[in-house]
């Protein structure tokens, strides 16, 4: 274990920290929705996860499940709700106004069981 260094910055000591390297995959939505949700009603795990190295991964892996989750669920509420290529087709505004609308609940969701848990 190596030893703390410490730099002197006008009357106070403030040790040499440096955290490791991390990898340069950009964060997507959704982890960018749980770190703002952690910042705000969770900051003692947020710290936690900061401190620990923890919070870049955590956040990797909510943005991938969280995009799984939506993917998954939206072909099943689109068969159910008959939101066909021949609705669209057919009537090209109703389409997309059930798919606004399908997206925005899938995504309710997903912000409910896995951005806010």
């Amino acid at each position: 274990m190596s030893e703390l260094t410490y730099t002197r910055c006008g009357d106070y000591y403030i040790p040499d920290l440096k955290l490791s390297e991390q990898p340069e995959a950009p964060i997507g939505k959704y982890g960018r929705m749980r770190q703002r949700y952690l910042k705000e009603h969770r900051p003692s795990l947020y710290s936690s996860l900061i401190l620990s190295e923890k919070l870049y991964p955590h956040l990797l892996e909510v943005d991938r499940a969280a995009r799984e989750r939506m993917d998954a669920m939206l072909p099943r509420m689109m068969e159910a709700a008959g939101v066909t290529e021949e609705l669209k087709a057919r009537d090209p505004m109703r389409w997309v106004g059930l798919m606004n609308t399908l997206k925005a609940q899938a995504e309710e969701t997903v912000i409910t069981e896995i951005i806010m848990e």
